[in-house]
């Protein structure tokens, strides 16, 4: 097995202060976050690098999480303006969230340079039947957005847009499975998502090129045009102060157990049934174990921090 490279990781030291935002990122409190490193293409570099500039930072406190983004663009362009839209329609910046790194249970949310906005829970990923909760709702969420240029003007050259963010802990802490806030140096799984379009003008106004994809820009590369994966999203740890990012010991037992359930999937499309030989999955990594249940099957590899286990519908949980 070829282990993927390790997700990025992001150290997120606590602020003493609460921040006032203005999608500016002027707070002083910011001056203690570094920016991560500069966005790069979902599927990594096997694809040409992003053309415009996107980084973000972040901070924590007792009450939330702060997001704070900076996104070069010639272009603002932004028309949605109804909440729970489909926000990706059109440029946009996306936050994916799993604080227990379980594959499920995790948050995603979209914004414009409207403002507008779309928050959502996904019960496990697309490829395992979802759903996509649009219900869910961030009550007490602190936003801003700053644009540096004028919007759905295509008469003049933008710089771009910047955002914050401020997202509750009481809120996110529902669906977690683990402490929230997060005690220092827990770890959990985000990565960040831009959107990005070939636009036109016509009658002096922005639109999208015919038949031409979006561009999907990520802070962790995906490996596959999907933001879907939660176990390729990178690595959020929670510090008082500045320290060195630990990576995860256990990330080529979880890369064995996704080799496996990617494996059986195949089987399962071709055979329709799920199968406890190893043999059979023609799988490199001889240390994980399968066992047949009446849903489908459990494989288990020993970590680290324990005995990892993986399931049919790619949930991932760990037993000390």
């Amino acid at each position: 097995m070829t282990v993927p490279p390790h997700p990025k990781g992001y150290v997120c030291v606590r602020t003493h202060h609460p921040l006032a935002l203005t999608g500016r990122l002027d707070d002083p409190a910011w001056s203690a976050a570094p920016f991560t490193d500069d966005f790069v293409d979902i599927e990594g570099d096997i694809r040409p690098r992003p053309w415009f500039r996107t980084r973000v930072k972040m901070l924590w406190d007792d009450q939330y999480l702060y997001i704070g983004a900076e996104l070069e663009e010639p272009h603002l362009w932004a028309t949605q303006t109804q909440h729970d839209c489909v926000i990706f329609h059109e440029h946009d910046f996306e936050v994916f969230m799993d604080p227990d790194s379980d594959n499920h249970q995790y948050y995603e949310y979209e914004i414009n340079a409207l403002g507008t906005d779309w928050d959502l829970r996904l019960v496990k990923p697309y490829r395992d039947g979802g759903p996509a909760l649009n219900e869910w709702e961030i009550p007490g969420l602190k936003k801003a957005v700053h644009l540096k240029g004028t919007i759905n003007d295509p008469r003049d050259t933008d710089q771009g847009w910047s955002l914050e963010l401020a997202l509750p802990w009481k809120v996110l802490g529902e669906f977690a499975h683990c402490p929230c806030p997060p005690r220092v140096g827990d770890q959990w799984r985000i990565n960040f998502s831009r959107v990005e379009w070939d636009l036109r003008i016509v009658d002096g106004q922005y639109e999208k090129e015919p038949g031409r994809p979006e561009h999907n820009w990520v802070w962790s590369p995906q490996g596959a045009i999907d933001m879907h994966r939660p176990e390729m999203w990178g690595y959020l740890q929670f510090e008082e102060t500045t320290k060195p990012f630990r990576p995860d010991p256990d990330w080529e037992v979880r890369c064995a157990l996704m080799e496996l359930y990617w494996a059986e999937r195949d089987f399962h499309e071709k055979r329709g049934v799920y199968t406890a030989s190893i043999s059979e999955l023609n799988l490199s990594e001889t240390s994980v174990a399968v066992q047949l249940t009446p849903d489908g099957y459990v494989g288990r590899a020993r970590g680290h921090k324990g005995t990892l286990s993986i399931r049919q519908d790619s949930l991932i949980s760990l037993k000390p």
